[in-house]
């Protein structure tokens, strides 16, 4: 019954989060490109992307647009909150290319995200053998710019 208890208590956080990452972003705002929230960077490259650009290269990173970018950073914010669950229940095959997707999103987000959503990954794997990181905070602290930039960015 413990390990009910400590398994419930995260997933309630996931829960919670997954709702808060989806209604941030239902929609990109009306042909606009994504805000920094900060200083930005613009990319010196003069090359084309390609339509598999891994690296965050233009105003909406390593998306063709507004609406695609703020749709995988969405999914892949609530997966974040979901992993927990993906372990319990030992589906090892889904949880690595969950893992994967993470990551990947990781190195295509906007520049103004990158260093946010890079913390998140890290306390996201983290909280698969540690899920102190939802009680403590960690988690929450970690997903909270991100949300911040879904609901600046996308409407």
């Amino acid at each position: 019954m413990e390990t009910v208890t400590h398994l419930a208590r995260p997933l309630y956080a996931a829960a919670l989060f997954a709702v808060v990452a989806l209604s941030a972003c239902s929609a990109p705002a009306s042909g606009s490109a994504p805000s920094a929230s900060g200083p930005s960077t613009t990319a010196a490259s003069s090359t084309a992307p390609t339509a598999s650009a891994s690296v965050a290269s233009g105003p909406f990173g390593g998306y063709a647009s507004a609406a695609e970018a703020c749709d995988a950073i969405s999914t892949q914010a609530t997966g974040a909150s979901l992993l927990p669950l993906s372990a319990a229940q030992g589906k090892t095959a889904e949880l690595e290319q969950k893992k994967a997707e993470l990551a990947e999103t990781a190195q295509r987000v906007p520049e103004a995200l990158k260093a946010d959503f890079a913390r998140l990954n890290e306390v996201a794997l983290a909280g698969l053998s540690d899920q102190s990181v939802y009680s403590n905070g960690k988690f929450e602290a970690a997903m909270a710019p991100v949300t911040s930039w879904l609901s600046a960015n996308c409407h």
